[in-house]
């Protein structure tokens, strides 16, 4: 195959577009990405926060190519360092990485290569980096930048908060003539002050884009049976690949347990795990294309893997960061992915309990507050989720108000008065109280209301209280979805030291006095199964959300379908002769590129998106072959 004339020595042409065609095969920069290279290849220090998906890595990584020496990128975790230096491989780019995988022997080898000049870009975890013997190596080679990723665990009110991160500073006061660019997909006002402080990023140019991901689709349910409910969504996404959140690694075991037996193929990772086996299945969920992977957050920032379909949590997360980090994983590609979340009361009193039995100071008790009820607010909204969810990061008045790819935009929920409700509800915590000389939890509660004659309460003699029976219009679901807002707003407190019995509050006083309403969403009906594909095929006239590009496949040609097939299949193949997950040979949008264009020469395949000079040389007859198999073809763009 002839590739001469697109071929271009891209780390020596000292052009940045130059650079992304020919190495990353795209032709042209998005959002801020041109302005934050610009900017650090001409020696400036950056603070970027984009989106998961939105090419933060192409920030450092192109400056790092066009700038002499090497790039050094502090990176947290080891899968995401090897992830990415082996994508880095695959477009020639010369990357290694120093962490503690390596073997004394392989490390040194990494070492000398960059003494040598011989790296383009090293990754380097922060426990290494910090060394004294890290910090010689580094003194003694030419640095090109230091690139900080996931900056946001150099916050202590994050929630990936990293110890190590706060001795990050030196590398300002050790190397300050080399350029810094901190970059994070997550981080709220207080976050980035943090990052600024203590990274001393206090002359950085901040590049803050928008947290938009319109890709993906919002999803927030109330539990009413968790796992049904999961299954339920899992089977809208069979054959595609995804992650479960759980709060606990005993219930990650338990829902893998469950889910296996239902047919779902479905694996384990928690700190908890025998480390083997947690790489092992960690390899299997990257290099596979249908896995589920049920997980607590320490399956996290590791995730490279760009065609993760959804993201479920069976638990409410702490904050909206977190929800907004965990939920980013899916979708990366740009194609159309979900966010789906299962919260009941039970995540409410958790919370707070979390929060209130921390060994935290009271300043981070209030922060930690503040960012549960934003979460709460999130699930509680009946208007737009992406609104209400980007209103957080800072985003407000964004002309529209209906994103056209959540929930409540898709099927608007009823507001609901529910002032009464609560009155009822506060006048029977007293009322038992009074009564008893203690108080009652939840269940106890709710079945006085509702007029039920349980054991308990006949013992107790409560279904002789005024307050039994006031409630019989209302179900249990209705009652328990009031009492997660009165606990959500303050009006009710829980004593978790006394088998979390409902208090009153102060705050209580002023809606029992009539001073104050409490307006909700209606409790949800339980869900009902969902067209998989039609749903996920709508775009919205307000955001663009899903865009053209997405929506058309759903309505793709069906040979275009069988070609792209037949294309993953190849790749598969490829991937595993190299030892590399299939995303990093080609991701899935390039090869759906090249199913619907059917490039039949070297320089039809150069102008797909994702394929650069070093994987024309490397796979572009083997696809030029497959698509030539297929007809008839479409033509070649000009």
């Amino acid at each position: 195959m002839d590739t001469d004339s697109l071929l271009l020595d891209a780390t020596h042409a000292r052009d940045p577009r130059a650079v992304l065609r020919d190495v990353f095969g795209y032709d042209a920069f998005r959002g801020d990405q041109a302005a934050v290279v610009e900017h650090v290849v001409a020696g400036g220090d950056a603070l970027v926060l984009m989106p998961t998906g939105a090419g933060k890595s192409l920030c450092y990584q192109i400056p790092a190519l066009v700038r002499d020496g090497t790039g050094v990128v502090v990176s947290p975790l080891i899968a995401l360092m090897q992830d990415q230096v082996e994508a880095l491989r695959e477009l020639g780019v010369r990357a290694a990485f120093l962490n503690s995988s390596l073997g004394a022997r392989e490390a040194a080898a990494v070492e000398r290569a960059l003494l040598a000049g011989q790296l383009d870009l090293l990754y380097v975890a922060p426990e290494r980096l910090l060394t004294p013997r890290c910090l010689e190596l580094l003194d003694r080679s030419r640095i090109a930048l230091f690139a900080i990723d996931e900056a946001h665990c150099v916050s202590q009110w994050g929630h990936d908060f990293r110890p190590e991160y706060l001795q990050l500073a030196v590398l300002h006061e050790r190397y300050p003539q080399i350029p810094r660019i901190a970059l994070t997909a997550t981080a709220d006002e207080l976050t980035r002050t943090e990052i600024v402080e203590r990274l001393a990023l206090a002359g950085a140019r901040s590049f803050v884009s928008s947290f938009d991901r319109p890709n993906i689709r919002y999803r927030i349910v109330e539990k009413v049976d968790a796992r049904r409910q999961l299954l339920a969504f899992l089977d809208e996404h069979r054959g595609e690949a995804g992650i479960v959140y759980c709060a606990t690694r005993a219930k990650v075991d338990d829902t893998v347990q469950w889910l296996v037996s239902q047919g779902v193929d479905a694996l384990a990772y928690h700190a908890g795990m025998d480390a083997a086996a947690r790489s092992a299945n960690q390899m299997r969920f990257l290099r596979d294309d249908a896995v589920v992977m049920v997980a607590t957050i320490a399956f996290g920032m590791g995730i490279d893997k760009p065609d993760v379909r959804f993201v479920a949590h069976l638990d409410m997360p702490r904050s909206v960061e977190g929800y907004y980090q965990e939920t980013g994983r899916a979708g990366r590609d740009g194609e159309p992915a979900e966010a789906w979340m299962a919260y009941g009361l039970a995540d409410v009193v958790q919370q707070r309990r979390f929060i209130d039995q921390s060994e935290a100071d009271d300043a981070h008790k209030r922060v930690s507050t503040g960012k549960l009820d934003a979460m709460l607010a999130l699930a509680e909204t009946i208007g737009c989720r992406r609104v209400q969810l980007l209103g957080y990061f800072g985003e407000a008045g964004l002309g529209w108000s209906n994103c056209g790819n959540c929930d409540n935009c898709l099927e608007p929920p009823q507001p609901w008065d529910a002032t009464e409700a609560a009155r009822k509800l506060l006048s029977c915590i007293y009322r038992v109280r009074q009564a008893s000389g203690f108080g009652f939890g939840a269940q106890h509660i709710v079945a006085i209301l509702r007029g039920q004659a349980t054991p308990r309460v006949v013992q107790h003699r409560h279904d002789s209280l005024s307050t039994f029976g006031i409630g019989a219009d209302l179900d249990e679901t209705a009652w328990r979805a009031v009492l997660r807002q009165l606990i959500a707003q303050g009006l009710v407190s829980v004593d978790y030291a006394r088998h979390q019995v409902l208090v009153l509050t102060e705050a209580s006083r002023a809606l029992l006095r009539g001073e104050r309403t409490l307006q909700m969403r209606r409790p949800q009906a339980p869900e009902r199964t969902r067209a998989k594909r039609a749903r996920r095929g709508a775009a919205t006239a307000n955001t663009g959300s899903l865009g053209t590009e997405a929506a058309a496949h759903s309505a793709a040609d069906p040979r275009d379908e069988a070609l792209f097939e037949r294309l993953r299949e190849w790749r598969r193949a490829q991937a595993a002769e190299r030892g590399v997950p299939p995303y990093v040979v080609f991701p899935d949008k390039t090869l759906r590129e090249i199913a619907r264009e059917r490039p039949q020469s070297v320089h039809g395949l150069a102008r797909i998106n994702g394929v650069g000079t070093h994987k024309l040389e490397t796979y572009g007859q083997a696809i030029l072959d497959l698509v030539r198999d297929e007809a008839p073809p479409v033509a070649e763009r000009m």
